[in-house]
């Protein structure tokens, strides 16, 4: 019988049956074509093995930020609709306009580089535009739409792009009642308008990112972003009802050492945190450098063996503290981080409450020198594989 490998130091545990449940909850409650996001390596899940679920789950469209990103997913085989859109003056965008990957442009100067680009790639680019509708960050402002949209209307006409899309990103959709849910709106309607008189006729018009696919039914259009949804993270903490999604993601360690601390005695550095009684405490192997925020030193909390455990002191670049409340569970007892908390363990939402962010940040940032393992909770996936 071959013996089972022995628990890692530190893993991130992702399930992919966990990612393709929930794209298709919210393909089915959208209502509208799926674009998974699966930029930043896949929210920390993994690029390709994300693509991967998210394809299985009938998702039509792939969103990623960078050239890279998307020429990775080409690299690893898929051969579906992707979406990149942030891009700068010196990089090479043929290959992307080569592997027929959709590109985005919010300038005059961008439609140039495309248009350099397509002649370099010797086909015709995949096009879409964004305006800025209220967010203030990419995207064309309003008083440079027109020239932008008969510029790219100009180059469907001699041939150099279709222009696939028209879209633009919401600044507050996890406040469904923020008054600049409906402005944005407005001004996306207001730019589809000036496009059309244009003469553009793009083949999916998107606006709803993961808040506003679930909260906002009237700016799904064509098509719907989603990207922290689709890991089972609320993208709308306290508004967001029970839709069944199952968070991905479970981020473990092993434990290094348990030991006495007697009262007075002072954990880690800068002496935060003074014991007020005799207790025990573990030390967790794992610290800021493997993405765990310092943040949330002294807040946090973790599960060992079992049982909830407060983080005591500061959070280390290697490993933290934890109380474990005079018990002494042995090195190689379980700790979780965090988890899906459907064994009482603590979820990426309650680090993010703990440093004072969002769980984006907790389950995109976390790894570091963690090792990273597959599952699979779907009936017809049961293979565990290792990256």
């Amino acid at each position: 019988m071959t013996p089972l490998p022995a628990p890692a130091r530190a893993e991130i545990v992702v399930d992919l049956g966990a990612i393709r449940h929930n794209v298709r909850r919210l393909r089915e409650l959208a209502g509208v074509a799926m674009m998974t996001v699966v930029k930043a390596d896949g929210y920390g899940h993994g690029l390709a093995e994300a693509a991967g679920a998210a394809r299985e789950a009938g998702a039509e469209w792939l969103g990623v930020a960078t050239i890279d990103e998307a020429l990775a997913l080409r690299a690893a085989g898929d051969t579906g609709r992707i979406l990149c859109w942030l891009t700068v003056p010196s990089e090479d965008l043929a290959p992307v306009v080569a592997a027929d990957i959709d590109v985005t442009a919010y300038t005059l100067a961008e439609l140039d580089a495309i248009r350099a680009a397509v002649a370099d790639a010797g086909r015709p680019a995949r096009l879409q535009l964004k305006i800025d509708t209220g967010l203030s960050r990419g995207g064309a402002p309003m008083d440079a739409w027109p020239d932008l949209v008969a510029a790219a209307r100009r180059g469907e006409q001699d041939g150099a792009w279709t222009v696939t899309g028209i879209w633009s990103h919401l600044a507050a959709s996890d406040e469904p009642d923020h008054p600049a849910n409906d402005a944005q709106e407005a001004v996306f309607h207001e730019a589809l308008a000036i496009a059309a008189t244009a003469g553009l006729r793009p083949e999916v018009r998107h606006l709803a990112n993961s808040a506003a696919a679930i909260l906002r039914p009237s700016s799904r259009f064509d098509l719907v972003r989603v990207g922290i949804a689709s890991y089972g993270l609320d993208p709308a903490p306290g508004h967001t009802p029970d839709l069944g999604l199952r968070p991905a993601m479970t981020a473990r360690a092993t434990l290094a050492l348990s030991k006495p601390l007697a009262a007075g005695a002072s954990v880690s550095y800068g002496h935060i945190w003074t014991a007020d009684r005799a207790t025990t405490v573990g030390l967790v192997p794992v610290g800021y450098a493997d993405g765990v925020p310092r943040h949330a030193s002294n807040v946090a909390e973790v599960q060992v063996a079992g049982r909830r455990r407060p983080i005591r002191g500061r959070i280390c670049m290697d490993q933290f503290v934890v109380d474990l409340d005079g018990e002494l569970p042995a090195p190689g007892a379980d700790v979780v981080l965090f988890g899906d908390g459907g064994h009482g363990e603590p979820t990426a939402q309650d680090w993010a409450e703990a440093a004072d962010t969002i769980s984006y940040e907790i389950v995109s940032r976390i790894g570091g020198r963690m090792t990273r393992r597959y599952v699979d909770s779907s009936p017809r996936f049961r293979e565990d594989h290792e990256s």
